[in-house]
């Protein structure tokens, strides 16, 4: 007993005087919780690496190889958070010969989802079904992430607003060109943003198993004050230890500015399936406003299973 109440005490001041470490690495600096440096390891690689991170869209990528079930629940609401349209449905993704379609096994609808037309009323389903549905029949795609790096140079109007919220999703802290007052602001870590926001490096456990978490912050004196600077209120990775692919990732943003405002909130938790990463659940919340387009506010979730080769 003795040693057991030995065990516990030392665990406990261990935890009481465990500190943090901060490194600069490229002129950036890190915070590193005391596990990480206990660890004895390469950890100026692993930051590289999670900066220059490409697992997380390979993960999305890696969709359009696989066949998969999803349950789609989507909801437009109205200024005082009530549903005004919405969509449930499952759909199934099939994938055969080198080319996807997809049924539609159920689905129900309420309110103005569609239009007359049997189109989209809304930019933020649209949005959804360019990462989950497929319409038609499409061939020849592949999972490469070298090379493909998203872009909206060349684009214009609402194919160029989706582009760039492409961007935000998937590479979210990286510089979007061509979205004013914030494009340049979104980059969270050229010089510019390490006056507004703090790095840390933790171990943890994430879903039973250990995980690096990579956690992106505004600094604490700043997070009572809605600065004009910030706009990722928070952005937290979990990272498989040994291969570093991203497991999870929530993020947080909001702005506002004369011409838009959003405020958007994002959870993704991956899984394998076949020694590929995939997104199993994904949640979003947003409430965003562009000039000549009407403020959406929604509310959806994806859960995929069932994956096949």
């Amino acid at each position: 007993m003795r040693k057991v109440l030995s065990a516990v005490l030392l665990f406990f001041s261990f935890l009481l005087h465990a500190q943090d470490t901060t490194i600069t690495i490229d002129k950036q600096p890190f915070t590193l919780a005391e596990v990480v440096v206990r660890n004895n390891f390469d950890y100026k690689r692993l930051l590289v690496t999670i900066k220059d991170d490409t697992t997380f869209y390979k993960a999305f990528r890696n969709l359009r190889i696989l066949g998969f079930s999803s349950y789609n629940d989507i909801r437009m609401l109205d200024k005082k958070g009530a549903v005004k349209a919405s969509l449930s449905s499952k759909t199934r993704q099939n994938r055969v010969d080198g080319c996807r379609t997809m049924d539609v096994l159920e689905e129900a609808t309420t309110g103005d989802f569609y239009d007359k037309k049997g189109k989209y009323n809304y930019l933020t389903p649209e949005l959804y079904a360019g990462l989950f549905f497929t319409k038609g029949k499409i061939c020849g795609e592949n999972n490469y992430v070298k090379g493909k790096s998203l872009t909206a140079s060349g684009k214009s109007g609402i194919d160029k607003h989706k582009e760039q919220l492409k961007m935000l999703f998937f590479n979210p802290g990286k510089k979007i060109p061509g979205i004013p007052f914030i494009g340049d602001k979104l980059d969270l870590y050229d010089e510019h943003a390490q006056k507004y926001y703090t790095y840390r490096l933790d171990i943890v456990e994430y879903h039973k198993e250990l995980a690096y978490v990579f956690t992106i912050e505004p600094k604490e004196e700043l997070k009572g004050l809605k600065k004009d600077q910030i706009v990722v209120d928070q952005m937290i990775t979990w990272f498989n230890m040994k291969t570093l692919e991203v497991l999870g990732r929530n993020y947080s943003l909001s702005y506002k500015a004369g011409v838009y405002d959003f405020d958007v909130s994002m959870e993704v938790e991956m899984t394998r399936f076949a020694g590929l990463t995939v997104p199993s659940v994904l949640r979003y919340k947003g409430d965003w406003d562009v000039i000549f387009k009407k403020r959406e506010r929604a509310v959806f979730t994806a859960t995929l299973f069932d994956f096949k080769k």
